[in-house]
């Protein structure tokens, strides 16, 4: 299935310094701010109380909060789990809060509106828990470009295994800047997010890398810029659909997944977005930079069979 009827010969490389100049401040406004703001993180990574309650009925959970911030706990994260009448309450941590006396407060805030709904417990995550998660989350996120670095090695000519690394860390650096700028909770979800969205990134330049390999291969004469502007233009169909079908998922679950599921679809749909342009403007771009040629990419011959072709 093709989304242009006709085939696209936009000139992508001409105009790839004045994107250049989008990702720098991109990337310095997000450092900027995660120097500054830094992110506010969830409760699985800085420890709070748990709290499960059963409803008599299907419970609101736009209902939980608005009681909650009447009771002064806004701070809090609900969420349904299990069936529709059960529901989980973590709140972020605060010096010297008696854990009954706060178990007991929210318990009273949701029977103001529900007079059924029973506590059933009260669990507090401690701090060191959250510190493990976030030290196993930076593991995580190492690991991952290492083995993406790897895989560029091997797949790739090192002028093209550049360029698709500097885009699998451009997309997440500028997610990460969003959530600092705007406040929103950074939590495991998000945190799974930015992974998934370092795969998808990798993945959108690996099928633009491997078309301009071949069109490398049989457009010897031509311009390295027009090559890497044919091979993405013949790519831009699948990348359109391929973005576009991926989007109306990630919409569905901003929009109806509800607060829970709020960071985690947010960064994915930045990141599918983000990841799109990284492949055109960030990898091809800086692989062109690099003076990236037919010759890089053909196969090298031993020298012996050089001699044997000689007259």
């Amino acid at each position: 299935m093709e989304f242009f009827h006709k085939a696209t010969r936009y000139p992508f490389m001409a105009t790839r310094r004045r994107w250049y100049v989008v990702s720098a401040v991109l990337i310095f406004g997000s450092l900027l701010a995660l120097a500054v703001r830094g992110l506010n993180f969830g409760i699985d990574f800085t420890g709070g109380v748990v709290m499960e309650f059963a409803f008599p009925q299907a419970a609101s959970l736009d209902q939980v909060r608005a009681a909650l911030e009447q009771a002064g706990v806004g701070d809090a994260s609900v969420q349904s789990f299990g069936g529709a009448s059960d529901v989980l309450v973590r709140i972020l941590p605060k010096e010297g809060t008696d854990t009954n006396r706060l178990g007991q407060s929210v318990l009273a805030a949701i029977q103001s509106f529900e007079p059924g709904a029973e506590l059933r417990r009260t669990e507090v995550v401690g701090p060191q828990v959250g510190q493990e998660l976030a030290e196993k989350g930076a593991l995580a996120v190492l690991f991952t470009f290492l083995l993406i670095l790897a895989y560029v090695a091997v797949r790739f000519q090192w002028k093209l295994g550049v360029g698709a690394l500097a885009a699998a860390l451009h997309d997440p650096i500028v997610i990460l800047g969003f959530f600092a700028v705007t406040g929103m909770t950074f939590d495991l979800p998000a945190l799974a997010a930015i992974l998934a969205v370092i795969g998808y990134s990798l993945n959108d330049t690996v099928v633009v890398f491997d078309r301009i390999r071949e069109r490398f291969l049989s457009m010897r004469k031509g311009a390295s810029e027009q090559i890497i502007d044919a091979a993405i233009n013949e790519t831009l169909s699948r990348t359109i659909m391929t973005s576009a079908t991926t989007m109306i998922t990630v919409l569905s679950l901003l929009f109806f997944g509800g607060e829970i599921l709020r960071g985690f679809a947010t960064a994915l749909a930045i990141g599918i977005v983000v990841g799109t342009y990284s492949s055109i403007y960030i990898a091809s771009a800086i692989s062109l930079d690099l003076k990236l040629a037919a010759r890089d990419l053909l196969p090298v011959q031993r020298e012996k069979d050089a001699i044997d072709d000689m007259p």
